[in-house]
């Protein structure tokens, strides 16, 4: 089981700041993104060059690898002023 959270646009373009997905097997950020982007049309937020990630609190590439029990969290790119 992995527990996704959703933050900022990303959170409200979904309309939920979390979903729990059944997970067997050890796959890449994007093996998951993809699986979530067939989900239906809002989820091609997802595609977005900029959405940042993140494994176990942890700033990672869409390459990381990721295990059951982790947990994701996808927010759109800080800005600061």
């Amino acid at each position: 089981m992995l527990r996704i959270l959703f933050f900022g646009s990303i959170r409200e373009q979904l309309q939920t700041s979390s979903i729990d997905v059944e997970y067997a097997g050890e796959e890449t950020v994007s093996d998951l993104m993809a699986k979530l982007i067939k989900k239906g049309e809002r989820w091609l937020i997802l595609e977005e060059q900029d959405v940042l990630v993140a494994v176990n609190m942890t700033l990672c590439g869409k390459d990381a690898v990721i295990n059951s029990g982790d947990e994701l969290a996808f927010f759109p790119p800080v800005t600061g002023g």
